[in-house]
Formats: structure tokens, sequence, C-alpha cells
């Protein structure tokens, strides 16, 4: 068996880079038949790219939920596919197979996908897409058409429903006033089960200085597609362009989503172009004043921003929606929400944007009586939160897997993700409203949880641990770890509130035990002899959870647990030995393993990362994570205390010349690491 180590040994030396601007990430060369498309997203809406010119996979509408297709459990809802177009220039439909020099760019300053693509000798097309940050349930696309010979070009707007919607109706409207015509093409339709209700509508906006507007021409083709075209005479030499505005919702927002989706594609229409631009840019401006730089490789530091960019993409404040680990790229793993939110992706954006990371702790607020209900059913007090949460908050995990019944480390993570959001914003009103309530009804549920059998021999037993392989085992690490750090959060959040704590939460988490070897290895689980591991769980101790500072046992299971890490596990783990090592002081090993925990993991043509090597189920926004918090907790050095975000000591690699992180926590402070210091 090829070790961990070993491995990224031999990967250090294999890594290929094309330089690119730190701000784009292109697609040049194009296999429709390798392809993982990237994202633009919005935090609702989700848009992920084709390899088709004009037209996109997938759009994805967070929060809402249905079931369809797998696992007897819900999912993420696709929505209607309002961006797709066609084409024809002088009656011949555009495709892959008459086009030259497709190339695709993703802009991360601004969120957008710029694609462009020659047709013969006749035009060159360019197209540029995002969903746009200030309006979370419209997007847009901007099509210019320059003629390189006198051409008729026919442009089309389609509307196409995924399968899985139901009772499907299509329509158009213009309303027509004195100064403008509107155009509206909607389409509205069923979730699977009947219980949603699903409509996305667009309009042109064609831009003044062409003469008058085309005249539209309405086609329905049948109950899943129709389509507006328009048909325009280009003289050699001349640019065209017009503007496709697209908004969608769900009976999950709105109590009528078929009129709210036509008021939005109105009000985006009226608008204009330059003012959605304007209005989308400077939102992703605020976005991107909490940033990071590596001055000395222009490569690392886009790898970074491509990892910040989807992070920030997928979420948004003031929603109370959460972060499934493909993000809005996709159906995979249903969109539901694990504890890959709150250990691997929370804590970057809690440093960065805690109003984000905020919506994510809403999330599980908003679902606490469901938690509630789960521990009553399971014979427990408190809250016992579900291992896969979608709509209601439920549990939500497939009945084949034991992860469901079993995983409950998740419960303590959210406890720990709630005292970290107080650490950093100090917000006393959150605590008290959302915050403690949370906490204090975890604290119970470890309280319950316990076995106890005499002093420091209050057990956790049968439980599926962090290391996913070791099923119904007793006193696992991490799991009686996030116990122990819950039960102390609620104490200390009580505490800072004036309250009275419950004194058994602390007596219960000085009575849990974290099992030890011989050597003074920190033992896995109670039945753990060395066997291979499917990702970090002992590791987890040192960092996030800091249960243990001490370089020494730090040192001590790095050593033991790192060569019997999975090298088919997800990405995740690497990420976290990689601020292990840089705590140690070996910054250069520490970088090894830092290229090794994303850049195995990337797939043509963007690079978008896969959660394992060789996958296929792109963007695992889990491992984006764990990256950035070797970025920002290992070669920053930045670490959550009670006095907020703070630097500590840290190193970076001998090639680089700084590392800078700026608009941190809530005073959007300035860190800095510079080589050889």
């Amino acid at each position: 068996m090829k070790t961990l180590s070993c491995l990224i040994a031999s990967f250090i030396f294999s890594i290929s880079l094309t330089a690119q601007d730190a701000w784009t990430v292109e697609a040049n060369e194009i296999d429709p038949n390798n392809y993982f498309g990237v994202t633009v997203a919005n935090g609702i809406i989700g848009v992920v790219s084709s390899p088709e010119p004009m037209k996109v996979k997938d759009v994805v509408l967070n929060g809402t939920f249905d079931y369809y297709q797998r696992g007897r459990v819900s999912n993420i809802l696709k929505s209607f596919n309002h961006l797709n177009m066609n084409l024809d220039i002088d009656r011949h439909r555009i495709g892959p197979s008459n086009i030259q020099n497709y190339k695709q760019v993703l802009n991360m300053k601004n969120a957008s996908l710029e694609t462009s693509f020659d047709v013969g000798k006749k035009a060159n097309v360019k197209t540029t897409m995002m969903a746009l940050r200030h309006l979370p349930y419209t997007s847009m696309i901007v099509v210019e058409i320059k003629a390189k010979q006198d051409i008729l070009i026919t442009p089309m707007s389609v509307i196409e429903a995924p399968v899985h919607l139901n009772d499907v109706r299509n329509y158009y409207a213009e309303i027509d006033r004195p100064h403008v015509k509107i155009p509206l093409m909607t389409s509205v339709g069923l979730s699977p089960s009947g219980r949603i209700k699903v409509a996305a509508s667009n309009s042109f906006i064609f831009e003044e200085g062409h003469g008058h507007e085309p005249d539209l021409i309405h086609e329905d083709w049948d109950y899943n597609m129709h389509l507006t075209k328009f048909h325009k005479e280009l003289k050699a030499g001349e640019t065209y362009s017009f503007t496709i505005v697209a908004s969608t919702c769900s009976s999950d927002q709105y109590e009528d989503p078929h009129n709210e989706a036509e008021r939005l594609s109105i009000y985006a229409m009226l608008e204009g172009k330059d003012r959605l631009l304007k209005r989308h840019t400077a939102a992703w401006d605020n976005l991107w004043k909490s940033n990071v730089t590596v001055e000395g490789d222009v490569d690392v530091t886009r790898d970074i921003r491509f990892a910040l960019y989807h992070l920030y993409s997928f979420a948004r404040a003031g929603t109370a929606y959460s972060l499934s680990p493909m993000g809005l790229s996709g159906l995979g793993y249903n969109g539901h929400v694990f504890w890959d939110t709150e250990l691997w992706m929370y804590p970057p954006l809690l440093m960065m944007h805690p109003d984000i990371a905020r919506s994510l702790l809403d999330y599980r607020f908003e679902r606490l009586e469901a938690a509630k209900q789960n521990a009553f059913a399971h014979g427990y007090k408190g809250a016992m939160f579900p291992w896969e949460s979608a709509g209601d908050g439920s549990e939500d995990t497939p009945v084949w897997a034991l992860t469901g019944p079993f995983e409950h480390h998740i419960t303590g993570c959210i406890g720990w993700a709630h005292w970290k959001y107080y650490q950093v914003t100090k917000d006393k009103e959150w605590l008290e409203e959302r915050g403690n309530p949370v906490l204090r009804e975890i604290a119970d549920f470890w309280a319950s949880r316990v076995e106890r059998n005499g002093p420091g021999a209050y057990d956790i037993k049968n439980v599926v641990a962090a290391d996913e392989w070791a099923e119904n085992v007793d006193n696992n690490a991490f799991t009686n770890a996030v116990a122990i750090l819950s039960l102390q959060y609620a104490t200390e959040a009580a505490n800072v509130l004036g309250k009275k704590a419950d004194p058994d939460w602390n007596h219960v988490a000085d009575n849990i035990p974290i099992l030890k070897f011989k050597d003074g290895v920190i033992r896995e689980h109670a039945t753990f002899n060395g066997e291979e591991i499917k990702q970090a769980d002992v590791n987890l101790l040192a960092y996030p959870l800091k249960l243990y500072t001490e370089k020494e046992q730090i040192r001590k299971d790095l050593d033991y647990y790192e060569p019997i890490m999975s090298p088919t596990g997800p990405a995740m783990g690497a990420g976290i030995l990689s601020i292990l090592y840089n705590r140690l002081g070996e910054a250069d090993q520490a970088a090894d393993v830092f290229a090794y925990s994303y850049k195995r993991n990337e797939v043509p043509p963007f690079g978008v990362i896969s959660e394992a090597a060789g996958g296929s189920n792109p963007y695992f926004a889990t491992g984006a994570g764990a990256m950035l918090q070797a970025v920002l907790s290992g070669f920053g050095g930045l670490d959550i205390t009670d006095e907020g975000v703070e630097q500590v000591g840290s190193s970076i690699p001998a090639s680089w010349k700084s590392i800078k992180i700026t608009g941190v926590g809530k005073e959007d402070k300035t860190f800095e690491v510079k080589s050889g210091k």
C-alpha cells in the first residue's frame, strides 16, 4: 500500500501549472467528453457552465428540496434552464461542429463567465454570464455578435424544463408602455411530489444606438421548451449586442412564484444592463475586500481566490441557507448539509465574512425544533442535529447509510461553530437570542448521551467516527472531543450572559475520556489498532478543535496517522495536515501537503476540484474550505481566540515572498507574513 506521505513526495514533482492572471481561470482546450463545468452563483442561484456554445448545464435553486431521483430522500431542486440560447447564422444553427477557437474564461473579480468562439469566416460571438449578486433570484447574459461579413443572425432565448418538473405551463406576454415594450417569457411547473411550484421568467434588454427594437417571435415547441427569437441583418464589421435577464424562484420563497419571477425580470429589464453590471460589480468588490495575495506565486494566489470565489458564490448573508459539500454546483450529495459546513467551510467564511457565516448558523437555529425531536426519537434530551439536513431539518440520510443514526459528532461541530461566531463577533444580542439556545440544547444532548461508568469513563458508545470507515465504535476521539468542547462552550455562553449554567455540563466534560496508546498517541477509538483510515479524525483534535496544542502530541499523532490515511479518501484531510506541519515550523513540508490537498483533485477544463483524486463529482466545496484553512490558519497563522481573530506564529514556503490577508473579522483587519519571519 502506498502511504499518503509517499504519494505526496511523488506528487510535488508532477504539478503542472499554466501561467494565468491571478483573477481569471481559463479553459482553452475544451473536450465535451471530459468537461466539468464552473459555476456562477449568488448564494441562491447556481448556474453551471456547459461545453456547448450558448448553453448551460444546470440551474440550481438553493433552499428548495423535494423527493425525486434517488435515495428515497429529498434533493435540492433544479429550476428551469432559463439562460439557454440558440443562434442561427444565415439560417444555419451554430453548434460544436461548426465553431472554432472555443474559449471560456471565469473572471473571479466580478464573478462572470465569458465564452467566445468564431463561426467560420462569418462571425465572432462572445457571451458574458453572471448570477447577479445584488439580485438573488436573477441572472444575466450579455451577447455580442461581430459580423466578419454580411450575415443574417437569429438569436433565440430558450427556457427548458428539467425532466423532473411536472405539469409545466409555458407563457408569453408583452407589456406595452409608451417608451418601452417589455417581453416576458415564463415557465411554471410543479416539483415531483407536487408540493412546490417553481417558476422562471426572462426578458430581453436591447442596446441603445441599434435603431428600433427587433420584432420578437415566440414559439412553443413542446410542453418542456419554448423560445423567443428575432432576426437581424448585420453588415461586415458591425457588432450587435443585447442582454437577457432571467429570474427564478419557488413557492418555498414566495407564495406566488409565477408572478414574482415575472416582476423580478421586469425590474431587471427596466434597470438596464449598465445599472445591473454596476451594482453586481460593486457587490463583488465588497466581497473581495476580504482577499488573499501570495506575493511571488501568481498561480497559488489564483488557486486560493478560486476557492474563495466558490465559497463566496455558494453562500450569502441574510438567508438562513447553509452549504452543501458541492455548494450550488449540481445535485451532489443531494444538496444536503453535513458537518462539512461547520467544520470545513464555515471557518474561512467566519474569518473573512462573519455576516455570511451567520447565515449558516441561522440555518441551524431555524431547525432547532427538528433537532430536539430527533433527540427525543432516539431517547436523548436536548437537540440531536441530523447527519444530513435539507429543508425542514429532520434526518435526510439514505437509510442504507449508518451515518444517519450514528454519526453524532455533527451536533458537537454545530456547538463548536456557534461559540466560534461569538468569539469573532462578540455579539451578545445574537448570543442571547440564537447562540445560547442552541448551545444549551446541545449540551443537554451530550449530558444525556454519555454513559456514566465512573470517573473518567463517561463513555460515548456506538457511534460512526469522523473516520467513517469506523462504524459503531466506542469513544471515538473526535466525537468525544467535540462533545467536551460543546459542553464547555455552553457553560461559557451562560457565564457571558449572566445566566446560571447547569453544573452537570462541566462535570460531564471533565469525565469524557480521550483514549491513548501506551506510547501517548491518541487512539482513534476503543478498538482501533492501526488500520487504514478514510480521513482525518485524531489530527482534528489539534486543529481546528485545539483540544491540545503541545507540539510533542501534535508530532506523535501526525507521525502515526498520516501514513495510514487513505490516498483515496476525501480531499479535506490533507489540508489539516498542512496546518499541523506549519505549526511545527515545517513550512516547506506544509506547502507540499497543501498542494497535494487540492491539485491532484483538479478536473478539466477549469480545474474545479472533485472530492477525491480522479473523482467526477465537483465542485467539492468542503475541500476548498480545508484548503483555505491551510492558507489562513496555516501559512497566515490566523487563530480564533477569545480576543477575536488573532495571528499566531507561522511561516511560509521559501518560494513565497509574503502572504497578505485583508478584510478579516468584523474589524476588517489585515495580516501579513513575510519570508524569513
